[in-house]
């Protein structure tokens, strides 16, 4: 687990869907750019709530947040499912197998 800006982060690619995550190395870059906005959005929020903001803007912000977060998780979901479940990754039976990490991690974010 990692904690940052105190908030905590599990290692879920690491520990649920395994060590291997090529795709985030080649995307390497691009998602960092993302977790950086993310992080700027989250520091306006804060700081918006700090100064006491209007509800809309709060709101706002919010939203903005919601929608980078689900931003992410698509790109590294989609480059996860290809990269290690496409047709040519895996056998069926390891493909079955696999999945199911993918699913309670999927499972834990929609809640």
């Amino acid at each position: 687990m990692v904690f940052a800006n105190n908030v905590y982060w599990p290692l879920v690619y690491s520990n649920v869907l395994g060590d291997s995550m090529t795709h985030t190395v080649k995307g390497k870059k691009a998602l960092l750019t993302r977790v950086r906005r993310i992080k700027g959005q989250a520091d306006a929020l804060e700081r918006v709530l700090e100064t006491g903001g209007e509800c809309g803007a709060i709101l706002q912000q919010i939203a903005a947040i919601r929608g980078a977060v689900s931003g992410l998780m698509n790109e590294v979901l989609e480059g996860h499912l290809r990269d290690h479940l496409g047709p040519e990754a895996i056998d069926p039976e390891q493909r079955g197998h696999d999945l199911e990490p993918v699913l309670r991690v999927l499972r834990s974010y929609l809640k």
